[in-house]
């Protein structure tokens, strides 16, 4: 049986042999960074949940903050344990390519609140009362 090379690679063999072991970790998580990615998650996950159902902080205002702050912190966990992404990945690269995306939907979202705020306040439609006392 002869062993499938692939061009450029000096004879060396297509498959699942010995030939592939010298790469490194960094690039594919272990089973247990894969196992604490999803206990962190199902955590994250949990307690947000909880402090609904069960009404812990009496404050809506304060119960959607904290919950913002777990998703973000969700966010960060699914990006370093699944993406695995990180400031040495690809060289730099990918974590560049991340900030100039939430750059965008920073000022995406901030100014859409903004122009949505300012409709608001400028262009409320008049009550019946006040369109009578206009001349």
């Amino acid at each position: 049986m002869s062993q499938v090379t692939e061009p450029g690679l000096a004879g060396e063999p297509h498959g699942h042999g010995e030939a592939h072991e010298d790469h490194s970790h960094d690039a594919q998580g272990t089973f247990k960074s894969y196992v604490t990615g999803f206990v962190l998650s199902v955590i994250l996950t949990a307690i947000p949940f909880w402090l609904v159902m069960a009404n812990v902080l009496n404050d809506t205002l304060l119960t959607s903050i904290v919950i913002m702050a777990f998703a973000a912190v969700q966010i960060v966990v699914h990006m370093i344990y699944f993406l695995h992404m990180n400031t040495k990945s690809e060289g730099g690269w990918t974590f560049l390519a991340l900030l100039f995306t939430l750059t965008l939907v920073v000022i995406t979202l901030v100014g859409s609140i903004w122009v949505m705020y300012h409709m608001d306040q400028n262009m409320m439609p008049m009550s019946p009362h006040e369109a009578l006392q206009k001349p």
